[in-house]
């Protein structure tokens, strides 16, 4: 009997300083990211693995646009045409211009000879008639020229409009990568159909990461964003790595404690979220369990 409570109370100590070591606990985590398509059609190459670093902005596939390319095309020859089609003002006006021109200079000839007694009045008057019909020809041909190229340019600037909204279909068509990290689960290969929205990979910054560690209410005096605390990595048996984290963020709500974690008061139901920034050395792994020292 005596040999028994030996015993518990040993298993006791060690659970004491077991609880000492650490205060909170979570797991690592990393941001992800699941690249989707943006296009529809066959995927024609998807140069990617799983395990895989990809750079923000890579190109790692491409998706058909044959026939995106081809109404490109359409739309380019048809905005060519139009603005081919634009009235040649000046031209088409020219020779009203030189009429009115022409009669001004002969209506100054006959005003002249009327000083001299050489030219009757009717023959002034009716060049100046002449004149000013020829002007209000001129204003009327400038202004159906002018409404006619406004209508040709709208008419330009719409199928521009167009072309660059397939411009942006085909740039949907060339599958990169968001974010600078490593693939984590690749869901689609070349041959099979994309459509938009179709999860093609999920990438995670391994670089820089998380641990989402619990601590109860008493605890939240002790911690404020941006303070630094120690960060112990659990690799099993005796391989205990510590980092430098950095608070990045509490929750503002409570929750109850997950199963799978351990809280220095063992009687908490309710515990606040705390994600601690931590940089990887490249041991650090999603979903390994982690120690908080304050």
């Amino acid at each position: 009997m005596r040999r028994l409570a030996y015993i518990v109370l040993a298993l006791l100590v060690v659970s004491c300083d077991e609880e000492a070591k650490y205060d909170a606990q979570g797991t690592f985590e990393a941001t992800e990211i699941v690249v989707s398509a943006e296009g529809t059609g066959r995927i024609l190459n998807f140069d990617v693995e799983e395990g895989m670093p990809v750079v923000m902005g890579e190109r790692v596939g491409n998706i058909d646009s044959a026939q995106l390319h081809l109404q490109r095309r359409q739309l380019v020859a048809q905005q060519e045409a139009l603005l081919g089609s634009r009235p040649d003002i000046k031209t088409q006006v020219a020779s009203i211009r030189e009429q009115i021109a022409t009669q001004k200079s002969e209506l100054a000839r006959v005003e002249k000879m009327l000083c001299d007694g050489a030219a009757t009045e009717k023959q002034r008057d009716d060049l100046a008639a002449s004149i000013r019909l020829l002007e209000s020809q001129l204003e009327a041909t400038l202004s159906t020229l002018n409404i006619n190229t406004a209508t040709i340019n709208s008419n330009a600037v719409a199928l521009e409009a167009q072309i660059a909204a397939l411009d942006d279909r085909l740039a949907k068509c060339r599958i990169a990568s968001p974010i600078s990290g490593t693939v984590l689960v690749k869901y689609a290969e070349a041959g099979e159909l994309a459509t938009v929205g179709k999860p093609l990979m999920r990438i995670a910054n391994l670089d820089d990461m998380y641990l989402r560690a619990y601590f109860t209410s008493d605890q939240l005096d002790d911690i404020k964003l941006g303070d630094t605390v120690t960060v112990v990595a659990d690799f099993g048996e005796d391989n205990r790595y510590e980092y430098e984290g950095r608070i990045a963020w509490i929750s503002s709500e409570s929750e109850f404690t997950p199963k799978t974690i351990q809280t220095k008061e063992s009687r908490a139901n309710l515990v606040y979220a705390v994600k601690i920034a931590v940089e990887n050395d490249g041991r650090l792994k999603i979903g390994m369990a982690g120690e908080v020292i304050l």
